[in-house]
C-alpha cells in the first residue's frame, strides 16, 4: 500500500491504467460532511464511489440513494440488474440477494475496489459494457444503470439511439434504464441530446439534478426512462429535483463508434 499525504487527502493509491489515471484517497471531509471517508477518484476529479469508514455500510454519495429509491419505488420486486460502469460497486453491493451483472472496462478499478472497499461479490466482467449487455437474453432485465465516465465524460457509444434501442430490448416489460451523468441543468448541448435521444425510445423518461451552490454548476444529473410511468417521493431522492431538459438533437451511431 502507497499512503501519501496530499493537503488534507491521504493518497492510499494511485496508478495510471490503460483507460485513466486512478487514485484512492481518505479525507476527514467529503463535500462538506465531516467524518472519515475514503473514495475512488478519476483523473477528472470526480469522485466515482466512497465509503464512511466509520459505517461502512451506510451509502455517502446522494446518487446511488436516489437511484435505490427509484429501483425499489418503481419497482419493488425487482431481482435482474444489468450496470455499466463498477466504481467501488455500491448498489450491486446493496443488494447481495439480487442477480447483479457489472461491466466494468477497468480490471484495475475492480481490483482496487477489492482491495481498499471491501468489494466481495464475483459479479463483474471485464469489458466494453455495450458488447456484454449486446449478449444478454431479451426481454429478462428488471433494470439497466449506466455509471461509466471517462476523462471525456459518459462513452459517446453508450448514449446513441441504437444503444437505447438495444437496452429496451432487453428489457422486461416492468424494466426500466437509469442514467448517472454529469451536466449542466440548463445550456449543455450533451446532456440535453442524451436526454432527447432516450426519449426517442423509452416513452416514459424524468431528469433529475443534484443543485449545486450556484444554479448553472455542473453536477449529478439522473435521467430514467421507462415504458411506465416513472414515480418518486421528493424527500426520498437524497437532495435530486425533477428538472426539466431543453430538447437537443438525437445521437447515432458512427462508423466503428465502438
Amino acid at each position: 500500500m502507497i499512503v501519501k499525504e496530499i493537503g488534507h487527502l491521504r493518497q492510499l493509491a494511485r496508478e495510471i491504467s490503460r483507460h485513466q489515471e486512478i487514485g484512492v484517497y481518505e479525507a476527514a471531509q467529503l463535500y462538506g460532511e465531516t467524518g472519515k471517508y475514503r473514495f475512488l477518484q478519476f483523473s477528472d476529479h470526480a469522485v466515482q464511489g466512497a465509503i464512511d469508514l466509520k459505517d461502512p455500510k451506510r451509502i455517502v454519495l446522494e446518487y446511488p440513494r436516489a437511484m435505490i429509491h427509484l429501483m425499489e419505488y418503481n419497482y419493488p420486486s425487482f431481482e435482474d440488474v444489468f450496470v455499466i460502469g463498477h466504481g467501488v460497486g455500491t448498489i450491486a453491493g446493496h443488494y447481495p440477494d439480487k442477480r447483479f451483472k457489472v461491466a466494468e472496462i477497468d480490471g484495475r478499478v475492480v481490483e482496487l475496489s477489492r482491495e481498499f472497499f471491501d468489494y466481495r461479490m464475483d459479479n463483474v466482467t471485464i469489458g466494453d459494457g455495450r458488447e456484454l449487455l449486446a449478449d444478454e437474453a431479451p426481454g429478462r432485465l428488471d433494470y439497466i444503470i449506466l455509471d461509466a465516465f471517462t476523462r471525456r465524460g459518459t462513452p459517446p457509444h453508450l448514449t446513441t439511439v441504437e444503444f437505447f434501442g438495444m437496452t429496451l430490448e432487453k428489457l422486461g416489460p416492468r424494466g426500466s434504464i437509469m442514467l448517472n451523468l454529469m451536466g449542466k441543468p440548463r445550456n449543455d448541448i450533451g446532456i440535453n441530446a442524451i436526454h432527447t435521444t432516450v426519449r426517442e425510445v423509452y416513452a416514459c423518461t424524468k431528469a433529475f439534478l443534484l443543485p449545486g451552490e450556484e444554479a448553472d454548476d455542473i453536477g449529478n444529473i439522473i435521467i430514467m426512462g421507462s415504458g411506465r410511468a416513472v414515480e418518486f417521493q421528493a424527500q426520498a431522492m437524497a437532495g435530486f429535483r425533477e428538472i426539466e431538459l431543453e430538447p437537443g438533437h438525437i445521437i447515432r451511431d458512427k462508423k466503428r463508434d465502438f
